[in-house]
Parts: structure tokens; C-alpha cells; sequence
């Protein structure tokens, strides 16, 4: 027969173990709601970060100041794009987007640095038909040029689609360009330094033997050390970085690029010379930008 004190003990430890059971099913559940949690703030900030972070086109305006800009360029507006890399991210909508941008800026010179398309992404004929009816809208009266960037050399696209419209390919050459004077500036052209397509005497030959005004365009934006060893430039455009496409404030390009590790930034003052760098439109390597939406740069030259 059960003592009164044996069922009094019997009894608590049976509140006990429910106790027991109710304390882990209610750690369980927190546990799980801190998954769910977790797995949608993963999802989520993917979500954005592919969705969100990849769409739309900022405009990155700029004054560049330079005493030395012949008098006729004071006011000259330049266009800056780079980094299509067609089909990641950027589509045909945004390329129609484009498009309408940058001729609401009605630049006078129109500039591209590179990575039209991607090595490693499909390019179907009906996409390079896309590239030339778009591009083929686009005008400026002094002049649209373009180099390659380095994921360029791996097919034919480049060439089919600028061949096809009003850009000239500038790689390792150069252009003089006039504006209401006598007095030119030089536009100088170089291919990729990570493909060894990268010439400087080619390219800056008319600095031999004379001294304008010069702007550079090319792909990496580390190779404008290798530039400034040999000649001077006023100012220096180029592309590539993509600012390392996932960024946080206060700590800038997280992910920095082979050719773009020293110069990943939008802007750099280097001695005499103003490199600027654009962030791109298509993504590479990964589908995901944050903090580091597209974007193309306008830049106002003056002389005062």
C-alpha cells in the first residue's frame, strides 16, 4: 500500500518531468523561431540584394575643376558607363533605361571602359541585335568612344557590337578632339592590362612630341600606375571595380578585383591626375550588389 509521503513524492515528480517537458518544448520553440528568424533575414537580404540592389540606374555627378582645360571645353560634359556585362543582371529593360538616361544628359562626349558582355554568360544573337538598335540611338557631338575591358577578349562581341554603331574603339590609340577652337585635347585609348593588350607607346605617341591636354580611358583602374610612370594625364576614367558590388558605409569595397585592388573607389586625386571610376551596371562572379546600386557618371568640365 502507497504512503501518503511515497504518493506526495510521486506526485512532484511528476511535476517535475512536466515541468522538464514544458521548459524544453518552450526552449525548442524559441530555438526554431530564432531559425525562422534567421532564414528570413538571409532570404530577405538576398532577396534585396539580387532584386533590389541590381535595379535601377543612379547618376554619379561630378564638377571637375582644371585651370589647364583649353577655354573652348569649359563646359564639356562627358558620360561615363562601363561594365554592361549584358545578360547578369542587366537585361533589356534596363538597357532601354539606359539609354533614355543618358541622352536626357545629352553628353558631348560619351565614353565606355569596358565588359560589354561576360565570358562566362550566354550571348544570343537577338541579345548583340538588342546592344546595336539601343546603342545605335546614342549620340554626342564630339565623339563616342570605347575600350575593352578585360572579360571582352574571350569572344566576338565587343567588335560586332561597336562596329555596328557611331562608337569608335580606342584601344591602344588615340583621338584628338576639337571643340569651337584650334585647340584639341587628347583622347587616349588602352586596352587590357590583365589580357597584355596594354601598349603605351602606342597610345600616347602624340605625347612624344607634343603637350595637350589629355584624358585617358581603360579598363582596370590599377593600371593607371603603370600610365603615370611613363606620361601625365589630366584626368583617367575606368571601370572594372564594380566597387566590389556588396559595400557597407564607412568600410567601402569589401570584395576588391585582380586589376582593382589598390584603385577600387569612385575617385582618386593622384598628384596631377584625377582618376574617376565607375561602379558599372551588370554584376560578375555573383548576381548581387548592396549599398552599390548601377550607376553611369556625368562629368562637368570647367576651367574655373
Amino acid at each position: 500500500m502507497t504512503t501518503r509521503e511515497e504518493r506526495s513524492n510521486q506526485i512532484t515528480k511528476e511535476w517535475e518531468e512536466q515541468e522538464e517537458r514544458e521548459k524544453k518544448r518552450k526552449r525548442r520553440w524559441f530555438w526554431a523561431k530564432i531559425l525562422f528568424l534567421f532564414t528570413c533575414l538571409i532570404l530577405g537580404g538576398y532577396s534585396y540584394m539580387r532584386w533590389i540592389g541590381t535595379s535601377g540606374i543612379v547618376v554619379h555627378e561630378y564638377r571637375v575643376v582644371d585651370e589647364n582645360l583649353p577655354s573652348s571645353f569649359h563646359g564639356t560634359k562627358i558620360v561615363h558607363f562601363s561594365d554592361l556585362h549584358y545578360q547578369s543582371t542587366f537585361g533589356e529593360k534596363d538597357l532601354t533605361n539606359l539609354v533614355d538616361k543618358i541622352q536626357d544628359l545629352e553628353p558631348d562626349i560619351l565614353i565606355f571602359t569596358g565588359d560589354l558582355t561576360d565570358a562566362k554568360t550566354k550571348i544570343t544573337q537577338e541579345d548583340l541585335q538588342q546592344l546595336i538598335h539601343a546603342f545605335q540611338k546614342l549620340s554626342a557631338p564630339l565623339g563616342m568612344y570605347a575600350v575593352r575591358g578585360n572579360e571582352d577578349y574571350h569572344n566576338s562581341n565587343f567588335d560586332v557590337v561597336f562596329t555596328n554603331t557611331n562608337f569608335k574603339i580606342l584601344d591602344n590609340n588615340y583621338e584628338l578632339i576639337y571643340s569651337k577652337s584650334l585647340t584639341p585635347i587628347l583622347l587616349v585609348g588602352l586596352g587590357s592590362q590583365l589580357q597584355n593588350d596594354f601598349h603605351l607607346e602606342s597610345a600616347f605617341q602624340l605625347l612624344e612630341t607634343n603637350d595637350y591636354y589629355t584624358i585617358s580611358l581603360f579598363h582596370e583602374p590599377d593600371s593607371i600606375s603603370s600610365i603615370l610612370s611613363k606620361y601625365p594625364t589630366s584626368l583617367a576614367f575606368s571601370g572594372h571595380s564594380h566597387y566590389g558590388q556588396i559595400r557597407f558605409p564607412e568600410m567601402g569595397t569589401l570584395f576588391p578585383k585582380d586589376g582593382a585592388r589598390e584603385y577600387s573607389e569612385p575617385y582618386y586625386s593622384i598628384g596631377s591626375t584625377e582618376l574617376y571610376i565607375s561602379g558599372g551596371l551588370g554584376t560578375s562572379h555573383f548576381p548581387l550588389r548592396l549599398w552599390n546600386h548601377p550607376s553611369i557618371n556625368l562629368y562637368r568640365l570647367v576651367n574655373h
